[in-house]
């Protein structure tokens, strides 16, 4: 086989260039901070980046739902224990008008403005807002759940309609529902009396001094405080799970993110060893060719 000088040139600037390219790739890792700068890097290495950032994409958008989750139902239970407060504050103003506390018209009218007070507070607040839909309202598109006579407005639990459930997906296998409606809360008007139609009537007995239509209402007013306080124990219970899925959330995010750090991440003590042992092979390559290549014609001319 006949070796040609022109040979041994292209050999010899072949292996530099070689070189000369695995010193740059390390460089290029060094810099950027990465192993993986393109797929042909490493296809495996890419694929399992893919995956990895797709599922931190995915566990970001869950802490999103737990966020907004959460809020709701904070929100829904402050309301609920608030409504509590004031239904039980009801409950004894019509005790009092029952033992003899609207025994004069005066009395009687006291009582009925504070329930009817207490009443339109309770309305406020089942009509909360959040987010631009009110809490109790169900899927409805207004934005209110209830009108200014006690009358449940929203979408869901009541008149044949379903309830459409407001849920937030926590987890690729759990969703948690956010929301609960007024029907649901404070009874479904069109099974009976809810707990604003029971309270109005609670006033205009106490108003008109009638023991026996409050001693209904009474009755009546102990289911609406037993529904509500279930509500209430529904409403703790899911945002109890809320903040579970909270904390599983963040675990799994860290966890994510070691794994793409695994991936992709340069190992700085050992990128740099072999950094500097292809410098030394490079600067050794460079001075073998050169010794290959100074011999020329006129060398041997001289």
């Amino acid at each position: 086989m006949r070796i040609t000088q022109r040979a041994i040139t292209q050999n010899s600037l072949l292996g530099l260039n070689s070189n000369l390219a695995a010193l740059d790739k390390l460089q290029q890792q060094l810099t950027s901070g990465t192993t993986i700068s393109r797929p042909s890097d490493s296809p495996t290495g890419t694929n399992t980046s893919m995956l990895t950032r797709r599922s931190i994409a995915d566990n970001e958008q869950q802490a999103r739902n737990i966020t907004d989750g959460t809020g709701l139902l904070d929100a829904t239970d402050t309301a609920l224990q608030d409504m509590l407060a004031q239904t039980r504050k009801v409950r004894d103003l019509t005790v009092q008008a029952l033992n003899g506390g609207v025994a004069s018209p005066e009395s009687a009218q006291a009582v009925s403005a504070q329930v009817t007070g207490l009443r339109e507070s309770m309305l406020g607040q089942a009509n909360q807002v959040i987010a631009g839909r009110p809490l109790f309202g169900g899927a409805t598109s207004g934005t209110t759940a209830y009108d200014g006579t006690g009358a449940y407005v929203g979408v869901g639990g009541t008149g044949g309609i379903p309830i459409v459930p407001v849920n937030r997906r926590v987890s690729d296998t759990e969703t948690i529902r956010a929301d609960i409606t007024g029907a649901e809360a404070f009874g479904d008007p069109a099974a009976g009396r809810d707990l604003f139609a029971v309270v109005q009537d609670i006033a205009t007995h106490a108003a008109g001094r009638d023991q026996a239509g409050l001693t209904s209402d009474l009755a009546a007013l102990d289911d609406a405080i037993s529904r509500m306080t279930k509500a209430t124990a529904d409403v703790g219970t899911r945002a109890q799970r809320m903040e579970k899925a909270a904390s599983t959330n963040q675990s799994r995010a860290l966890t994510l993110s070691a794994q793409l750090g695994a991936t992709e991440d340069v190992d700085l003590p050992k990128t740099i060893m072999n950094m500097q042992a292809q410098q030394v092979s490079y600067q050794a390559a460079l001075q073998v060719t050169a010794q290959v290549l100074q011999p020329t014609l006129l060398d041997f001319l001289r």
